[in-house]
């Protein structure tokens, strides 16, 4: 719901983080291949409940997952600028959509153990959140995958085609914070956010299945 405005919000400061970093040592592959360290490195610290590391870590992981893409977009405008071959990476989105639910599956789990071990919290609700992300996952991916196959893609500079609804990728941030901030309440508000991408994922469902009819 709220990307495309927090994307349009961060679009300067990226950009001019992705121009400092941009050096032959520094690819957007690793980037992401940082992102993706730095969300695992979060969910095991917030299963040990460290609770203001994981936040950190999960912050800085979300940044390099941010700055990955930028950068890789600022060297297809430079190659198209010299003329040169400037066709996306393919494997550079697949590995960077990858990444992404690997960190947040492993940040459910290891908030789930952290907040059941130090707050007696109950394991159903972060199951719960577990089996709406498979859930909406599958039918984001899915829909992309048919419509790059139909031509009915949607194009907002990522890799893949995705389906907007009420819970996205700054959301999912906003909440995955949340619960390192607020450990003691994480159960709880694993309920409600399970709730809303339950909705969210049944709305792309729908979308999903007219937009391809």
């Amino acid at each position: 719901m709220l990307d495309r405005s927090l994307r349009a919000v961060l679009a300067r400061p990226l950009e001019v983080t992705a121009a400092a970093l941009d050096r032959p040592g520094i690819t957007p592959d690793r980037l992401t291949v940082l992102g993706l360290a730095l969300g695992v490195a979060s969910a095991v610290t917030a299963g040990f409940q460290l609770w203001w590391v994981a936040l950190v870590l999960w912050l800085v992981s979300r940044i390099a997952d941010g700055l990955d893409g930028t950068l890789a977009r600022r060297r297809r405008r430079l190659a198209e600028s010299q003329g040169r071959d400037s066709a996306p990476s393919h494997a550079g989105g697949f590995l960077d959509i990858t990444a992404d639910f690997v960190v947040y599956g492993a940040t459910v789990v290891g908030v789930a153990f952290g907040a059941t071990a130090q707050f007696g919290a109950p394991w159903w609700p972060f199951l719960l959140v577990l089996l709406v992300y498979y859930v909406n996952g599958t039918a984001f991916l899915a829909f992309s995958s048919i419509a790059e196959r139909t031509g009915r893609t949607i194009d907002d500079g990522r890799s893949l085609s995705f389906l907007g609804r009420i819970a996205e990728g700054t959301e999912t941030i906003a909440v995955h914070a949340l619960w390192l901030i607020l450990p003691f309440w994480a159960w709880q508000i694993a309920l409600v956010w399970a709730l809303f991408v339950a909705v969210s994922a049944v709305q792309r469902i729908v979308v999903g299945y007219r937009s391809l009819r």
